[in-house]
Protein backbone atom coordinates (compact mmCIF):
# COMPACT_ATOMS: atom_id res chain seq x y z
CA UNK A 1 0.00 0.00 0.00
CA UNK A 2 1.11 3.51 -0.94
CA UNK A 3 1.34 6.21 1.64
CA UNK A 4 1.50 10.01 1.36
CA UNK A 5 3.91 12.21 3.30
CA UNK A 6 3.25 16.11 3.20
CA UNK A 7 6.24 17.43 5.34
CA UNK A 8 8.56 15.01 4.57
CA UNK A 9 11.63 17.84 5.04
CA UNK A 10 10.72 18.59 8.68
CA UNK A 11 11.91 17.00 11.66
CA UNK A 12 8.57 14.77 12.40
CA UNK A 13 8.31 14.23 8.32
CA UNK A 14 11.88 12.99 8.18
CA UNK A 15 11.34 10.71 11.06
CA UNK A 16 8.67 9.23 9.07
CA UNK A 17 10.75 8.84 5.79
CA UNK A 18 13.02 7.09 7.97
CA UNK A 19 10.28 4.42 10.31
CA UNK A 20 8.17 3.95 6.77
CA UNK A 21 11.54 2.70 4.91
CA UNK A 22 11.16 -0.36 6.84
CA UNK A 23 7.79 -1.03 7.47
CA UNK A 24 6.96 -4.12 5.23
CA UNK A 25 3.36 -3.36 4.34
CA UNK A 26 3.80 0.09 2.59
CA UNK A 27 5.45 2.39 -0.03
CA UNK A 28 6.03 5.64 0.72
CA UNK A 29 6.07 8.88 -1.57
CA UNK A 30 6.62 11.95 -0.98
CA UNK A 31 4.08 14.56 -0.98
CA UNK A 32 6.03 18.04 -2.60
CA UNK A 33 4.05 20.83 -0.68
CA UNK A 34 6.67 23.78 -1.10
CA UNK A 35 7.89 24.23 -4.69
CA UNK A 36 10.36 26.56 -2.71
CA UNK A 37 11.63 23.95 -0.19
CA UNK A 38 15.65 22.69 -0.84
CA UNK A 39 16.33 19.15 0.29
CA UNK A 40 19.21 18.43 2.68
CA UNK A 41 22.65 17.27 0.26
CA UNK A 42 22.53 13.34 0.08
CA UNK A 43 24.40 10.85 -1.04
CA UNK A 44 23.79 9.48 -4.73
CA UNK A 45 23.67 5.95 -3.74
CA UNK A 46 21.08 6.66 -0.96
CA UNK A 47 17.20 5.20 -1.04
CA UNK A 48 15.25 7.47 -4.01
CA UNK A 49 11.87 7.73 -3.14
CA UNK A 50 8.80 8.44 -5.33
CA UNK A 51 8.04 11.90 -5.42
CA UNK A 52 4.69 13.97 -6.83
CA UNK A 53 2.60 17.09 -6.37
CA UNK A 54 0.28 17.30 -3.39
CA UNK A 55 -2.53 17.54 -5.36
CA UNK A 56 -5.79 15.53 -5.10
CA UNK A 57 -5.58 14.37 -8.09
CA UNK A 58 -2.20 13.21 -7.42
CA UNK A 59 -3.57 11.20 -4.25
CA UNK A 60 -6.08 9.65 -6.48
CA UNK A 61 -3.43 8.94 -9.67
CA UNK A 62 -1.05 6.97 -6.87
CA UNK A 63 -4.20 5.45 -4.81
CA UNK A 64 -2.50 6.75 -1.88
CA UNK A 65 -4.48 5.11 1.06
CA UNK A 66 -3.21 7.04 3.79
CA UNK A 67 -1.89 10.72 3.47
CA UNK A 68 0.65 11.80 6.61
CA UNK A 69 0.49 15.85 7.51
CA UNK A 70 3.66 16.25 8.84
CA UNK A 71 2.72 20.25 8.81
CA UNK A 72 1.87 23.40 10.50
CA UNK A 73 -2.02 22.83 11.78
CA UNK A 74 -2.81 25.77 9.25
CA UNK A 75 -1.67 23.93 6.47
CA UNK A 76 -2.81 20.44 7.38
CA UNK A 77 -6.18 22.91 8.13
CA UNK A 78 -6.06 23.53 4.66
CA UNK A 79 -5.11 19.87 2.96
CA UNK A 80 -6.68 17.60 5.30
CA UNK A 81 -10.50 18.26 3.39
CA UNK A 82 -9.01 17.96 0.25
CA UNK A 83 -6.88 14.66 1.04
CA UNK A 84 -9.85 13.21 2.62
CA UNK A 85 -12.14 14.04 -0.51
CA UNK A 86 -9.27 12.27 -3.17
CA UNK A 87 -10.18 9.16 -1.32
CA UNK A 88 -7.24 8.68 1.34
CA UNK A 89 -7.59 8.62 4.84
CA UNK A 90 -5.43 11.31 7.10
CA UNK A 91 -3.15 11.35 10.10
CA UNK A 92 -2.75 14.67 10.76
CA UNK A 93 0.42 15.17 13.41
CA UNK A 94 -0.27 19.17 13.90
CA UNK A 95 -2.76 20.32 17.12
CA UNK A 96 -5.30 20.90 14.51
CA UNK A 97 -8.09 18.67 14.87
CA UNK A 98 -7.02 17.55 18.35
CA UNK A 99 -10.37 19.34 19.74
CA UNK A 100 -14.16 18.67 19.40
CA UNK A 101 -14.79 22.30 19.43
CA UNK A 102 -12.76 25.50 17.79
CA UNK A 103 -12.94 27.52 20.34
CA UNK A 104 -10.99 25.42 22.47
CA UNK A 105 -8.42 25.34 19.32
CA UNK A 106 -8.68 29.20 18.87
CA UNK A 107 -8.51 29.60 22.70
CA UNK A 108 -4.72 27.81 23.28
CA UNK A 109 -3.37 28.30 19.81
CA UNK A 110 -4.51 31.83 19.68
CA UNK A 111 -5.80 31.42 15.87
CA UNK A 112 -9.16 30.75 14.56
CA UNK A 113 -10.41 27.49 13.16
CA UNK A 114 -10.52 27.21 9.29
CA UNK A 115 -11.91 23.66 9.15
CA UNK A 116 -14.37 23.12 12.35
CA UNK A 117 -16.19 21.01 9.99
CA UNK A 118 -14.24 18.32 10.61
CA UNK A 119 -14.14 18.33 13.66
CA UNK A 120 -16.35 16.07 14.66
CA UNK A 121 -15.09 13.28 12.47
CA UNK A 122 -11.72 13.59 13.83
CA UNK A 123 -10.47 10.77 16.15
CA UNK A 124 -8.03 11.47 18.86
CA UNK A 125 -5.10 8.82 18.06
CA UNK A 126 -3.98 7.54 21.24
CA UNK A 127 -3.76 4.13 21.26
CA UNK A 128 -3.69 2.95 24.30
CA UNK A 129 -7.04 4.68 25.19
CA UNK A 130 -8.72 5.22 21.90
CA UNK A 131 -7.99 1.66 19.77
CA UNK A 132 -11.20 1.06 18.64
CA UNK A 133 -11.94 4.54 17.75
CA UNK A 134 -8.84 4.52 15.24
CA UNK A 135 -9.84 1.51 13.29
CA UNK A 136 -12.64 2.83 11.58
CA UNK A 137 -11.49 6.10 11.68
CA UNK A 138 -10.59 8.22 8.34
CA UNK A 139 -9.20 11.74 10.00
CA UNK A 140 -6.91 10.71 13.01
CA UNK A 141 -5.18 13.56 14.97
CA UNK A 142 -2.06 12.34 16.70
CA UNK A 143 -1.60 13.69 20.19
CA UNK A 144 1.29 16.23 21.15
CA UNK A 145 4.30 14.88 22.14
CA UNK A 146 3.92 15.90 26.19
CA UNK A 147 0.20 15.13 26.79
CA UNK A 148 1.20 11.52 25.41
CA UNK A 149 4.07 11.36 27.94
CA UNK A 150 1.73 13.07 30.91
CA UNK A 151 -1.43 11.14 29.58
CA UNK A 152 0.27 7.56 29.61
CA UNK A 153 0.91 8.73 33.43
CA UNK A 154 -2.10 10.58 34.42
CA UNK A 155 -5.11 8.45 33.03
CA UNK A 156 -5.02 5.24 34.91
CA UNK A 157 -4.91 6.76 38.44
CA UNK A 158 -7.12 9.09 37.67
CA UNK A 159 -9.54 6.42 36.48
CA UNK A 160 -8.86 4.64 39.62
CA UNK A 161 -9.37 7.62 42.08
CA UNK A 162 -5.79 7.16 43.70
CA UNK A 163 -4.67 10.91 43.49
CA UNK A 164 -5.68 13.53 45.55
CA UNK A 165 -7.00 15.92 42.73
CA UNK A 166 -7.67 19.00 45.28
CA UNK A 167 -4.22 19.12 46.14
CA UNK A 168 -2.99 19.37 42.75
CA UNK A 169 -0.82 17.90 40.10
CA UNK A 170 2.34 19.13 38.63
CA UNK A 171 3.97 17.97 35.83
CA UNK A 172 7.46 19.02 35.45
CA UNK A 173 8.11 18.20 31.33
CA UNK A 174 11.17 18.43 29.48
CA UNK A 175 11.83 18.07 25.92
CA UNK A 176 14.86 18.26 23.54
CA UNK A 177 15.10 20.72 20.59
CA UNK A 178 13.24 19.10 18.01
CA UNK A 179 10.02 19.35 19.63
CA UNK A 180 9.96 23.24 18.63
CA UNK A 181 10.16 22.13 14.98
CA UNK A 182 12.60 22.77 12.00
CA UNK A 183 12.04 26.87 11.58
CA UNK A 184 14.06 28.61 12.51
CA UNK A 185 14.11 30.72 15.64
CA UNK A 186 16.41 32.84 17.84
CA UNK A 187 15.15 30.78 21.13
CA UNK A 188 16.18 27.41 19.75
CA UNK A 189 19.47 28.46 17.76
CA UNK A 190 22.60 26.67 19.28
CA UNK A 191 23.89 29.63 20.99
CA UNK A 192 20.98 29.93 22.84
CA UNK A 193 20.12 26.22 23.87
CA UNK A 194 23.28 24.58 24.32
CA UNK A 195 24.75 24.89 27.99
CA UNK A 196 21.27 26.19 29.02
CA UNK A 197 17.98 25.28 30.42
CA UNK A 198 15.19 27.46 29.65
CA UNK A 199 11.04 27.13 30.71
CA UNK A 200 8.02 28.68 27.79
CA UNK A 201 4.78 28.51 27.69
CA UNK A 202 3.96 28.76 31.65
CA UNK A 203 0.95 27.73 32.73
CA UNK A 204 -0.70 27.93 28.75
CA UNK A 205 1.07 25.94 27.29
CA UNK A 206 -1.05 24.66 24.20
CA UNK A 207 -0.76 21.45 25.28
CA UNK A 208 -2.63 21.42 28.26
CA UNK A 209 -5.75 20.94 26.76
CA UNK A 210 -5.01 17.28 25.28
CA UNK A 211 -4.07 16.50 29.23
CA UNK A 212 -7.09 17.65 30.57
CA UNK A 213 -9.47 15.85 27.82
CA UNK A 214 -7.75 12.28 27.82
CA UNK A 215 -6.83 12.20 31.69
CA UNK A 216 -10.05 14.30 33.05
CA UNK A 217 -8.33 16.13 35.37
CA UNK A 218 -9.99 19.75 35.62
CA UNK A 219 -7.34 22.65 34.38
CA UNK A 220 -7.44 24.52 37.94
CA UNK A 221 -5.91 20.93 38.77
CA UNK A 222 -2.71 21.10 37.06
CA UNK A 223 0.51 22.87 37.12
CA UNK A 224 2.02 22.14 33.91
CA UNK A 225 5.27 23.76 32.83
CA UNK A 226 7.33 23.20 29.92
CA UNK A 227 11.24 23.07 30.02
CA UNK A 228 14.00 23.46 26.94
CA UNK A 229 16.95 20.91 26.77
CA UNK A 230 20.25 21.45 25.55
CA UNK A 231 19.57 18.01 23.25
CA UNK A 232 17.94 16.99 20.32
CA UNK A 233 15.09 14.64 21.21
CA UNK A 234 13.46 13.26 24.04
CA UNK A 235 10.87 13.92 26.34
CA UNK A 236 11.15 13.05 30.36
CA UNK A 237 8.34 14.64 32.94
CA UNK A 238 8.20 13.89 36.19
CA UNK A 239 4.64 13.78 37.50
CA UNK A 240 4.30 15.18 41.32
CA UNK A 241 1.05 14.68 43.53
CA UNK A 242 -0.46 13.36 46.78
CA UNK A 243 -2.45 10.42 47.44
CA UNK A 244 -4.49 8.87 50.71
CA UNK A 245 -5.63 5.93 48.74
CA UNK A 246 -1.95 3.96 48.34
CA UNK A 247 0.11 2.37 50.65
CA UNK A 248 3.26 1.56 48.73
CA UNK A 249 4.78 2.10 45.22
CA UNK A 250 4.59 -1.55 44.56
CA UNK A 251 -0.11 -1.04 44.62
CA UNK A 252 1.02 2.47 42.36
CA UNK A 253 3.10 0.03 39.93
CA UNK A 254 0.31 -2.23 40.04
CA UNK A 255 -1.95 -0.26 38.50
CA UNK A 256 -0.14 0.48 35.62
CA UNK A 257 0.87 -2.85 35.55
CA UNK A 258 -2.98 -4.53 34.92
CA UNK A 259 -3.96 -0.82 32.36
CA UNK A 260 -0.78 -1.82 30.42
CA UNK A 261 -0.25 -5.80 30.51
CA UNK A 262 -1.62 -5.34 26.90
CA UNK A 263 0.29 -2.73 25.26
CA UNK A 264 3.62 -3.37 23.43
CA UNK A 265 5.12 0.33 23.61
CA UNK A 266 4.51 0.52 27.22
CA UNK A 267 7.36 -0.52 29.43
CA UNK A 268 7.92 -0.46 33.34
CA UNK A 269 10.44 -0.17 36.14
CA UNK A 270 10.54 -1.76 39.43
CA UNK A 271 9.72 0.59 41.95
CA UNK A 272 12.09 3.40 43.21
CA UNK A 273 14.04 2.97 39.68
CA UNK A 274 13.86 5.46 36.83
CA UNK A 275 13.28 5.35 33.17
CA UNK A 276 16.14 8.02 31.13
CA UNK A 277 15.63 9.53 27.16
CA UNK A 278 18.57 7.65 26.08
CA UNK A 279 16.47 4.18 27.07
CA UNK A 280 13.75 5.45 24.99
CA UNK A 281 16.41 6.94 22.07
CA UNK A 282 14.77 6.38 18.49
CA UNK A 283 11.69 4.19 19.83
CA UNK A 284 8.30 3.90 20.13
CA UNK A 285 8.42 2.86 24.24
CA UNK A 286 6.80 4.94 26.41
CA UNK A 287 8.83 4.25 30.10
CA UNK A 288 7.25 4.38 33.45
CA UNK A 289 8.97 4.36 36.84
CA UNK A 290 7.56 5.57 40.07
CA UNK A 291 8.27 6.37 43.99
CA UNK A 292 5.85 6.19 46.86
CA UNK A 293 6.41 7.51 50.16
CA UNK A 294 3.72 6.24 52.63
CA UNK A 295 4.34 8.54 55.56
CA UNK A 296 3.51 11.84 53.48
CA UNK A 297 1.07 9.97 50.70
CA UNK A 298 3.74 11.76 48.10
CA UNK A 299 3.80 10.31 45.02
CA UNK A 300 6.27 10.65 42.33
CA UNK A 301 5.64 9.13 38.56
CA UNK A 302 8.61 9.93 35.99
CA UNK A 303 7.67 9.04 32.19
CA UNK A 304 9.92 9.47 28.87
CA UNK A 305 8.87 8.74 25.28
CA UNK A 306 11.01 10.01 22.27
CA UNK A 307 9.66 13.47 21.54
CA UNK A 308 9.82 12.60 17.36
CA UNK A 309 8.35 8.55 17.50
CA UNK A 310 5.96 7.97 20.28
CA UNK A 311 5.52 11.94 20.58
CA UNK A 312 4.73 12.09 16.05
CA UNK A 313 5.95 9.47 13.64
CA UNK A 314 6.10 6.56 15.68
CA UNK A 315 2.83 7.05 17.27
CA UNK A 316 1.17 7.95 13.74
CA UNK A 317 2.43 5.15 12.23
CA UNK A 318 0.81 2.65 14.92
CA UNK A 319 -2.20 4.51 14.04
CA UNK A 320 -2.17 3.83 10.60
CA UNK A 321 -1.19 0.50 10.97
CA UNK A 322 -4.55 0.51 13.20
CA UNK A 323 -6.32 2.14 10.08
CA UNK A 324 -5.09 -0.37 7.90
CA UNK A 325 -5.85 -3.55 9.33
CA UNK A 326 -1.90 -4.33 9.94
CA UNK A 327 -0.14 -5.56 13.11
CA UNK A 328 -0.12 -2.63 15.31
CA UNK A 329 3.46 -2.89 16.19
CA UNK A 330 4.68 -3.24 12.01
CA UNK A 331 7.34 -1.25 11.21
CA UNK A 332 8.19 -0.19 14.95
CA UNK A 333 9.94 -3.43 16.75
Amino acid sequence: MRVGIVGFRGYSGAELVRLLQRHPSVEPVLLEHRQDAEDRPRPIQGKQYRRTPCTPEAVKAEQLAVVFLATPAGVSMELAPAMLHAGAKVVDLSGAFRFKDAATYSRWYKEDHAASHLLADAVYGLPEFCRERIAGARLISNPGCYPTAANVALQPLIARGVIDRAAGIVCDAKSGVSGAGRKPDLKTSFCEVTQNLSAYSVLDHRHVPEILMVSGIEEGELSFTAQLLPIDRGILETIYFRSSHLSSAAELLEIYSRRYRSEPFIRLYAPGAFPDIRGVDHTNFCDIGVKFDPATGRAVVVTVIDNLVKGAAGQAIQNMNLMLGVEETEGLL
